[in-house]
């Protein structure tokens, strides 16, 4: 991969990664349109570009992180805190799982990068629509159990296999809860922290396998640094968004773009 594709691929992670249509398959559509071979290193740049969000994620809510961090270490479920960096962890637990147990599964959808494509885009269009549909979105974070924490969990899974949005399966489990927008996509981004740093670790040592590691660094420092900038405007944008507009727009986008890709990938 050279410098120019790392810097496109850069910028459509940073753009898709928080806004919930699927960042995974917008790269897998780039790859396809691109030429760029699926092997392991296109795998490996897929999940460790993702670094770059997670740091965006990190500065913009580095006082709301450290504040849950600090409250982590007092009694459980003892302070408001204390409940939420919980539910963090319970809700982190499910992707972590999916992500060991199904890793050569999904590696092996990645050979068939517009198949992988259209399923993430369709699977996110369906958990957008349920949310907006069924979800009553009349309570706030601070009403938030362990059961609500566990199933948003779950959802995420969705991001894993068979493939949706990681933002959006998690923000659509917690409008399913009754969670209003805001707090729902807030507790996504917070809760999107440990799970994007654990696949990035997990991935990075893989890349010691590499047969020539040197040469992929350069194109992962530059989609790293791009991810980064686009990934916090993104996110700026995203909560503003949230606040006053529904996610049908989302929904209604990744049905017709996985639409055209199935339609390309069967044609």
């Amino acid at each position: 991969m050279n410098l120019f594709y790392a810097l496109l691929l850069g910028i459509l992670e940073g753009l898709t990664e928080f806004i919930p249509v699927s960042s995974t398959a917008h790269l897998l559509i780039a790859q396809k349109l691109l030429n760029i071979p699926a092997d392991d290193a296109m795998f490996a740049f897929l999940i460790l570009v993702q670094i770059g969000p997670l740091a965006a994620l990190i500065v913009y809510f580095w006082k709301d992180l450290w504040t849950l961090v600090r409250a982590f270490f007092a009694r459980p479920f003892s302070t408001p805190g204390n409940k939420q960096a919980w539910f963090i962890v319970i809700a982190t637990i499910p992707a972590l799982l999916a992500g060991v147990l199904l890793k050569k599964v999904v590696e092996g959808l990645f050979q068939t990068p517009l198949l992988e494509a259209a399923i993430r885009l369709f699977a996110a269009a369906i958990l957008l629509s349920l949310a907006e549909w069924l979800g009553k979105r009349t309570r706030h974070l601070d009403s938030m159990t362990w059961l609500d924490a566990l199933i948003v969990g779950l959802f995420q899974v969705f991001a894993i296999f068979p493939g949706a949005s990681r933002s959006g399966s998690a923000i659509s489990g917690g409008m399913l809860r009754g969670l209003d927008r805001a707090s729902a996509t807030r507790f996504a981004f917070l809760m999107s922290a440990p799970v994007m740093l654990a696949a990035g670790a997990y991935e990075l040592l893989d890349l010691r396998k590499a047969a020539h590691p040197g040469s992929f660094l350069p194109p992962l420092a530059v989609g790293f640094v791009v991810a980064a900038i686009v990934g916090w405007l993104s996110i700026r944008w995203l909560i503003n968004y949230v606040s006053k507009n529904s996610l049908y727009v989302f929904a209604a986008y990744c049905a017709i773009i996985g639409l055209a890709v199935l339609l390309v990938q069967l044609g």
